[in-house]
């Protein structure tokens, strides 16, 4: 096979595979919340809330997964980088958009070095792992510092963080780094 046939191919074949995950995150996001659900059983995970230390309430919560990882808590507004050696590398507190996501593992999906959020904010160090009915869920910092406290009549998936921490965890959190979200 001549070299100019096989690059052809190998374009090709990546271009479908994106063209497949981009259709699958599309599918994902448009399931109605209670697809395989039996009458009268809630589709919405009972998850209880996670141990913590009374004594160190920064500290990395038991049962929050193994190896490396972003550890998010819904309930606390706080995120652990954890490394392989379950070694906690940073923690620091988060300001949640409208829309949570559900207690469980997911993967980052995809990045943006700079965008604008669906609350009209320029924001940095984008960092997204999942979706809500149609709303994208991930990390970033505003570009302008801004902290304010999400409009609950806009539903939006943004978790700021400072700039400084969007940094750190746009270092940590590649294409497929494991993220734990927990009560």
């Amino acid at each position: 096979m001549a070299r100019g046939s096989s690059a052809f191919v190998a374009a090709l074949t990546a271009a479908s595979v994106a063209t497949v995950g981009f259709l699958a995150y599309r599918a994902q996001a448009g399931v109605p919340p209670n697809l395989g659900t039996r009458p009268g059983v809630s589709a919405k995970p009972t998850a209880t809330k996670a141990p913590r230390d009374s004594r160190n309430p920064t500290a990395l919560p038991s049962g929050s997964g193994v190896g490396e990882r972003v550890v998010y808590s819904v309930d606390d507004d706080r995120v652990w980088l954890v490394s392989a050696d379950e070694r906690v590398e940073n923690t620091f507190p988060v300001i949640p958009g409208s829309v949570d996501p559900a207690p469980g593992t997911y993967a980052v999906t995809s990045r943006s070095q700079q965008v604008t959020g669906t609350d009209g904010t320029l924001v940095e160090h984008v960092v997204r792992f999942t979706g809500v009915r149609g709303v994208v869920i991930g990390f970033s910092a505003a570009v302008d510092g801004a902290a304010p406290a999400p409009d609950p009549a806009v539903r939006t998936g943004g978790i700021r963080e400072s700039r400084a921490d969007g940094e750190t965890m746009w270092m940590f959190a590649t294409i497929g780094q494991k993220v734990v979200v927990i009560r």
